[in-house]
């Protein structure tokens, strides 16, 4: 593995703190035990869990990058709904075809969105997780990453060890925890994971029937809406007053807007306007199922490329509308600094993490506004400029 300079800086700043940093983690993991047995962790199962285990400074780096951040919205799009990932998702969905008929009767999620995400995820289970999920999760733990989350999925773990009857090598994930070919971190593995194959083990890692069934009934006890399209895209009028983001399909078909595709609107349902760009670039009309998606990871960016591949791969058109060049999404901390100041101004922020909802980007379109600008609800830079200089 090439290694980084952020990653080789972390790894100096680990071996030059070494002893201090070994008895630290030796404290934590003697702090963790009692929670562990509360949960039904056996003694065997949590020393062997943590067996040689010592945090990983890579996986301390890696919480520093932000894919889905600071680049343009239609580069990171076009990117994940590439040509041969569209290949190779339709050669999949030829190969199990049987499969896929039978999951989408039982859990009336659409294949194409379940093939999006195993194409998405792990390259249609190519490429295979090598990250020891009891390190990657005791790492993110002990440095208190988005705690107690990371804390709690690393007990979930446990159990999953043990409950599950799992060789300890099985336990492979991604550097932040996640497992098998549409990785589901432990708490998902528990609530969702599905034995289709029926072989008496769930392995989202290389059953591939199990995988599927298991994506599948994530999305539907997500409240997953058969026939209702993620979201799609639309012409916006002459005129039209942007201040507007929310309605029934029907109401949006008063206002003008049409689909891009020339396909008629579903007949009932509400969507939300939303312009991953800016009003230059192109205009979408969001659905319920835009929100599951955004369970599975909750990323704007991520949901659209899930979506938008999907229906390529159902034989869809690709976006009309061109992305602009000069798109700069704002970066996690950015966005981050833009929720603090919303939150300063009275509105409601449900966390501090960089998620910008759909209720506020409705309070950036009302600042928006106070400051004479096109109130399309995008977080710009010029915004948070604007409300610095404003001293809010």
């Amino acid at each position: 593995m090439r290694l980084t300079g952020l990653i080789c800086i972390a790894l100096l700043s680990c071996c030059s703190a070494a002893p201090a940093q070994q008895q630290s983690f030796a404290a934590f993991v003697q702090e963790l035990w009692p929670d562990a047995q509360a949960k039904g962790v056996t003694r065997a199962t949590f020393d062997l869990a943590l067996r040689g285990v010592t945090p990983d400074a890579r996986v301390i780096a890696a919480t520093k990058r932000q894919p889905e951040y600071g680049k343009p919205f239609g580069v990171y799009v076009n990117s994940i709904v590439s040509a041969d990932r569209l290949a190779r998702g339709r050669e999949k969905a030829r190969e199990w075809s049987g499969t896929f008929d039978v999951v989408e009767k039982q859990f009336q999620v659409e294949r194409w969105v379940l093939i999006a995400l195993w194409g998405i995820e792990s390259d249609y289970g190519a490429e295979k997780d090598h990250w020891d999920v009891f390190r990657s999760l005791a790492t993110l733990a002990y440095i208190r990453y988005r705690h107690p989350y990371f804390r709690n999925e690393l007990l979930v773990a446990m159990r999953i060890l043990q409950d599950e009857h799992l060789p300890r090598e099985k336990m492979v994930s991604s550097w932040a925890g996640a497992m098998g070919e549409t990785q589901f971190m432990p708490s998902n593995f528990i609530d969702f994971a599905i034995d289709f194959s029926g072989d008496g083990r769930r392995d989202i890692w290389t059953n591939v029937p199990d995988v599927l069934a298991s994506t599948a009934n994530y999305l539907h006890k997500s409240n997953w809406k058969p026939g209702l399209p993620w979201g799609f895209e639309v012409i916006v009028p002459k005129g039209f007053d942007y201040m507007n983001s929310r309605g029934t399909f029907a109401e949006w078909q008063t206002l003008g807007l049409v689909r891009a595709d020339g396909k008629p609107f579903p007949r009932e349902g509400i969507g939300f306007l939303f312009f991953p760009a800016g009003a230059r670039g192109p205009a979408l009309i969001a659905t319920e199922n835009f929100a599951v998606l955004k369970e599975y990871n909750n990323s704007d960016a991520y949901a659209v490329a899930v979506g938008h591949l999907a229906d390529r791969l159902n034989g869809g058109p690709p976006i009309k509308a061109p992305w602009p060049a000069d798109d700069i999404q704002l970066s996690r901390d950015a966005r981050i600094a833009l929720q603090k100041k919303l939150a300063a101004l009275g509105y409601k922020v449900n966390d501090f993490e960089g998620h910008i909802d759909f209720d506020l980007r409705d309070n950036i379109r009302t600042e928006q506004k106070k400051f004479g600008m096109l109130p399309d609800g995008t977080p710009t830079l010029l915004l948070l400029q604007r409300l610095d200089v404003n001293g809010k």
